[in-house]
């Protein structure tokens, strides 16, 4: 059968990945992107450490990126990006800047990482107080404050599981209880650290029910990434990348939908009679857990790692 009429595969643009080499969520970074374009993933060379400050700068030497951007470039992507959040802040700012460069020069395309795409993410909301959760040790999350007081933000509250390994397997439900613990304070959004934990489709339930912003690595690693490229990120009820959802299910109390409609208890917006116009998916029942009387700032307990009821089997 002729099937010249066809005309062959439409073109793509490209998006370079470099991973750290126990990454397992090739999946969920695809969901954000739209059909025009593809993904072109490869990993760091597996060393035999768990999840660490030594891990995040072993994957982010400037020798690995050189190879592995090199081995993308066969391809022609537009843009690379290091999708590690750990790797890329371990560093600071100043180390930050100095992986970007280091990718730039290696193939001669426009790079970025998770951690330099979060403040960038975080200026195009205007959040500057935040609250923050990690699956990482405490030492992990502490260098993680400490990046994100480099670039000015400050962090109100946190969470952390204390993982060392599987990452990939944490539950939604356990994203929600740390998220829930974190928001203590006054923060103006909600950060979910670790391009190794999911979260496509916890974030716009946190955000109906937080009301406020919630990034989360994945996401702004491939919303920086496609906006190098002039792409938009396909993310519904994500107030980073949907602004029916900046106006809606993240939207702060003040806010009146057009048409004077009404928002309703999930942050949806209401018709003027009272019937739904533009609702996000179902967001989780109840309020946010109260912060039992913690002053602003202060840290909430971690969720320890030997508790079976919150993490799965390793």
């Amino acid at each position: 059968m002729d099937v010249s009429f066809l005309g062959g595969p439409q073109p793509q643009l490209g998006v370079g990945v470099v991973a750290p080499f126990d990454f397992a969520l090739d999946r969920e970074l695809w969901r954000w992107v739209p059909d025009d374009v593809s993904l072109h993933l490869t990993r760091t060379p597996f060393v035999p450490v768990e999840v660490s400050l030594d891990l995040a700068r072993l994957v982010s030497e400037h020798e690995t990126l050189d190879a592995a951007v090199q081995a993308l470039c066969a391809v022609s992507p537009q843009v690379i990006c290091y999708a590690c959040t750990s790797g890329s802040f371990v560093g600071g700012l100043a180390g930050e800047r100095a992986m970007c460069a280091a990718m730039a020069q290696a193939g001669d395309v426009p790079s970025l990482t998770t951690s330099g795409a979060l403040l960038e993410a975080l200026r195009e909301i205007g959040a500057r107080r935040i609250a923050v959760v990690t699956p990482y040790t405490k030492s992990v999350t502490d260098s993680l404050e400490d990046y994100l007081g480099e670039g000015g933000i400050t962090v109100t509250g946190r969470a952390y599981l204390g993982l060392t390994r599987h990452i990939w397997k944490v539950p939604y439900r356990d994203v929600v209880d740390m998220a829930r613990a974190a928001v203590v304070g006054s923060a103006d959004a909600l950060f979910i650290s670790c391009t190794n934990l999911p979260t496509y489709d916890v974030i716009p339930q946190l955000e109906a029910e937080l009301r406020m912003p919630v990034l989360s690595a994945n996401q702004v690693t491939m919303w920086a990434a496609l906006r190098a490229i002039g792409v938009r990120a396909v993310g519904p009820y994500q107030a980073l990348l949907d602004p029916v959802a900046r106006r809606g299910p993240a939207a702060m109390t003040g806010w009146e939908p057009p048409g004077g409609g009404l928002l309703s208890p999930g942050g949806g917006a209401l018709s003027p009679d009272g019937g739904p116009r533009a609702t996000p998916e179902a967001a989780f029942a109840g309020p946010p857990a109260p912060p039992d009387g913690e002053p602003d700032g202060v840290e909430p307990p971690h969720l320890p790692p030997d508790d079976p009821g919150l993490l799965p089997p390793v």
